[in-house]
């Protein structure tokens, strides 16, 4: 494994569209193409984790023939699979699985698929609970469509309403099912039960076995009842690379045991984006934050009371299954309280077994914290049940913990304190600022070969550049406060959301107002303090859109001044970033786009079209431009990992406080420039050398040759990065 290249498949980007990028990304040093999901799913979908059958391959995308097709180019496939759940489609009739459940109830087949309680709520009315219509032998409420009970059909409406296997609620409330974190409708799939999973996998692992698809990304396993006991049924059946989209907190690793390759990789994009950050500049950022949104300057409680939040909020129904399955109901806030004190996704307990000394480190500590919040026997008894209870109990709550970090830190908190918004990232944390370059080649010693680093993602809530930008900010507090304090002079709008604005268009410029338009109506319902998704205020909603307008037309000129002189460092950042996630341990992914700049902001807008023609002429003549740098970069790196042995020891390279360098094994060395405004602050890179392990080294982006103690200011002196190569061959 050298590479992946991921691809968001689109109803415009189907198969036979991708075939026609093959070559390109041939020539970039891609070694495997990564696709999004490829079953069929709702029409129109721009993701497709909505799936309605694990019957079909995608209809939109060329269906299984063009798959195929796509195949036979020759770049190996992986492709993302979503165990978890599957969409409550409108009409519901579009999942068959779904729609034979709800027609004849617990005694269905389709059933055991899914996680409920009879009769199942389907928070789907309006306020006004009027549009209710019999149809024959379905129910129809706009474009919803229900199925009625055989026999049942002509009853009054309000008898026919009580004699279905399903009840109709408000569509704030929770549903009667396990679901994916607050999507009522993606509902949760029941894959621990053999049927299901095979019925759910047969047309994935029948592609593996004919060696259309060669590996698997698996979307979020912390929502399974037993993640572990998945991949040991998946595992056999995928001999190419398995990865699992695991979100890991800073320290935390993979449980043990797990037959997989490694993550996706938010582990090492959260490690890569510290080490370009400048721990000095902490204290100044935060005051500023503080300053501009009232919001405290301590990052803890705001992330308590954001769990606490959505917990009231979105899992009040998952909160009353845990305490049924905990046997009591006194049991109640000390379960919140210890939900709310998780500080990871998932502690990996498996009813009936031994809790890891890992699993047990982290209730306990979290039992000790809620145990400061409520009655102290009450959380001791609670985090005894989760550990050593019943299994429904055991496991309901690990299947808990993970939307409740999920919606109440990345979806809450990271919107809610944001003194630099480049560490507000999946996984990441806000107060951490920056690593050093002894800490980062730590965390690279720890890295299993096969494991997935990345960058950006189909999820991340900003691209590597604009995070490149971001980061520069540690380095220059001063010039910010000054700044920022001028443009908010002029427009403003929320205190809470204004500064998360600013950061936001300088790091994203130059920006249309409709795409800062939209972000700024996500990121203002994901922080739930003036308006949510649950709770619209189009008066509210329209004051943002007002402001967005009036930032530009007002500030933009001193903003693009600002964002230039940003650059000049943000530049070395981008490149600095690109080169050590493509060559630390791991098999790096690049994202759709960014081989070269991309200032992409969360989705929907990182799913935007990607002008590939505009990189296959930019690959021909890179050129010196920022894109043309990162290109070449790109493809140098991608090509030498194909020469690269995966396994390759990492040696960490003595390179001083403004350079990180390391070797892979005798054949690779990088080095990549840290700080860039310091450095130009110092007046340089003087004296500094690094030095090189034995042999002659051809540096790759410029061919300049290279043997034993270097100055950096040489080796630096026409890239702020540089790849080196020994060939097999050359005397050490």
């Amino acid at each position: 494994m050298t590479s992946t290249y991921r691809v968001q498949l689109t109803p415009d980007l189907g198969f036979r569209e991708v075939a026609r990028l093959v070559g390109y990304l041939r020539d970039l040093g891609v070694g495997r193409l990564y696709l999004s999901p490829i079953l069929q799913a709702v029409g129109g979908s721009l993701h497709g984790y909505d799936v309605t059958d694990h019957g079909r391959v995608r209809a939109e995308f060329g269906g299984i023939e063009a798959l195929r097709a796509l195949a036979a180019e020759g770049l190996p496939l992986v492709a993302d699979i979503v165990p978890n759940h599957m969409t409550v489609p409108q009409p519901e009739s579009d999942n068959a699985q779904l729609w034979s459940a709800l027609r004849d109830g617990p005694g269905s087949p389709a059933a055991r698929w899914f996680d409920m309680e009879w009769p199942v709520a389907l928070p789907v009315l309006g306020d006004d609970p009027g549009g209710l219509v019999v149809d024959g032998t379905v129910l129809r409420y706009y474009d919803h469509v229900f199925p009625i009970r055989p026999g049942t059909e002509h009853l009054p409406l309000p008898e026919l309403l009580e004699a279905q296997h399903y009840r109709l609620v408000n569509w704030r409330e929770s549903p009667g099912y396990r679901r994916f974190f607050d999507v009522s409708s993606l509902i949760g799939l029941r894959v621990e039960d053999p049927e299901v999973f095979d019925a759910t996998h047969a047309v994935m692992l029948s592609l593996v076995g004919e060696g259309v698809v060669e590996g698997l990304r698996v979307d979020h396993p912390d929502g399974l009842a037993d993640p572990r006991g998945y991949l040991e049924r998946l595992r056999p059946h995928v001999p190419g690379p398995l990865w699992v989209e695991k979100i890991l907190i800073d320290g935390e690793r993979l449980p043990d045991g797990w037959p997989c390759d490694g993550t996706t990789g938010y582990d090492a994009l959260n490690m890569i984006t510290r080490l370009f950050v400048d721990p000095a500049g902490r204290d100044a950022l935060i005051e500023t934050f503080t300053r501009h949104t009232g919001v405290p300057g301590s990052y803890e409680p705001v992330r308590y009371e954001a769990k606490k939040h959505v917990i009231e909020l979105f899992f009040r129904g998952e909160v009353d299954r845990l305490v049924d399955a905990l046997g009591d109901d006194a049991l109640r806030e000390a379960a919140v309280e210890l939900l709310a004190a998780m500080p990871v996704y998932r502690a990996y307990v498996d009813p009936g077994e031994q809790p890891s000394a890992e699993s047990l480190a982290v209730i306990q500590a979290a039992a000790r914290q809620a145990a400061t919040r409520a009655d102290a026997d009450a959380v001791a008894k609670t985090a005894n049940l989760v550990m050593y209870g019943p299994a429904e109990a055991v496991t309901r709550f690990q299947q808990t913990c993970g939307p409740v970090t999920a919606k109440g830190v990345e979806d809450t908190a990271l919107y809610r304190w944001y003194p630099l918004a480049a560490l507000n990232e999946v996984g990441g944390e806000p107060d951490r600022f920056g690593v050093s370059a002894g800490e980062f080649h730590a965390f690279c010693a720890g890295l299993a070969p096969t494991t997935m680093t990345t960058l950006s993602t189909h999820d991340t809530k900003r691209s590597e550049d604009v995070r490149a930008r971001l980061v520069v900010l540690s380095e220059l507090p001063g010039e910010w406060a000054e700044a920022v304090g001028a443009w908010s002079g002029a427009v403003r709008f929320d205190p809470r959301l204004d500064y998360l604005a600013w950061q936001t268009l300088m790091a994203a410029w130059p920006i249309s107002a409709e795409r800062f338009t939209g972000y700024l109506l996500k990121a203002a319902r994901e922080a739930k303090t003036s308006v949510s998704w649950q709770s619209p205020d189009h008066g509210y909603e329209a004051g943002i859109a007002r402001f967005a307008e009036q930032a530009i037309e007002v500030c933009g000129p001193a903003v693009a001044a600002f964002t230039a002189k940003v650059d000049r460092y943000a530049r070395v950042n981008s490149l600095g970033q690109k080169l050590v996630q493509l060559m630390m341990p791991g098999v790096p992914d690049v994202y759709q786009g960014n081989e070269v700049t991309d200032f992409s902001l969360v989705d929907p807008d990182n799913r935007r079209p990607v002008d590939f023609d505009r990189r296959r002429r930019l690959l021909a003549a890179p050129g010196d431009s920022w894109d043309g740098q990162k290109l070449l970069l790109t493809t140098t790196a991608l090509n030498l990992r194909k020469r690269l042995d995966p396994a390759a020891p990492y040696e960490p390279i003595e390179a001083g406080e403004h350079a990180i360098a390391f070797a892979r094994g005798d054949r690779a060395v990088a080095v990549a420039t840290r700080l860039p405004a310091g450095l130009e602050r110092r007046g340089g890179w003087g004296n500094d050398s690094l030095m090189l392990p034995p042999g002659r080294w051809r540096d790759l982006l410029t061919e300049r040759r290279h043997t034993g103690r270097i100055l950096l200011g040489h080796l630096l002196s026409r890239h702020p990065v540089a790849l080196l190569e020994r060939a097999p061959n050359e005397e050490r």
